[in-house]
């Protein structure tokens, strides 16, 4: 069974959809026959490197004031804490492309869900920034078992793997997918958003039938 998700690292609900869909999938009888495939899709594709500014700011940007912005990251630090996940409020947001291009990367290396689950872990509970600074990009790729080397050389060349994230973002289009988290169950039925540990496995169950 293959079960495709849409996510970016800029996504606090994916951060936490990640944490509940690997709890259901390890309850999942047939959890080593299910292929995992992470999909690119920015919720930002029109920014640009240097675009970053603190999240409170950004989500200020789309109507909210400040203290509804600061209660809104707040709610999210209690959701995550639930799923023993760090969460940083005051951190930075800006342009994933780059992290989706090495994630692409590391999917030809057969790292990607280690790479994924890293760059979740360093966006959200780690208070530096993982914006704007190949070098930080870099020392996390490592840390997932890609060479530095090969990963300065994608960083270096802006249209590697660029091609890839934009097929990704073309088949989320193709498929419906126009937010994120989108899990898409071996083509037969989707769920968007953070769900349930309980919504996971059920639809774990009946996409195996």
């Amino acid at each position: 069974m293959r079960i495709d998700v849409w996510s970016d690292i800029s996504c606090p609900w994916c951060y936490l959809a990640q944490a509940r869909f690997g709890k259901a999938l390890a309850e999942f009888d047939h959890r080593d026959e299910v292929q995992l495939v992470h999909r690119s899709f920015e919720l930002g594709p029109k920014l640009r490197r240097g675009d970053t500014a603190p999240i409170v700011k950004v989500l200020m940007g789309y109507g909210m004031t400040e203290e509804q912005a600061l209660a809104n990251e707040q709610n999210l630090s209690r959701l995550t804490a639930h799923e023993e996940l760090g969460y940083v409020v005051d951190r930075d947001h800006g342009s994933t492309l780059d992290m989706h291009r090495l994630l692409q990367f590391a999917k030809d290396r057969g790292r990607q869900r280690e790479l994924l689950g890293i760059f979740f872990r360093a966006n959200f509970a780690e208070q530096r920034s993982i914006y704007d600074d190949d070098e930080r990009l870099v020392e996390l790729a490592t840390e997932a078992g890609l060479a530095a080397d090969e990963v300065r050389t994608v960083l270096t060349d802006p249209n590697v793997y660029t091609d890839s994230v934009r097929a990704d973002e073309a088949e989320a289009a193709r498929v419906g997918a126009k937010s994120v988290p989108f899990y898409l169950f071996d083509g037969k039925f989707s769920l968007v958003g953070a769900q349930p540990i309980t919504h996971y496995s059920r639809a774990l169950e009946r996409a195996w039938v």
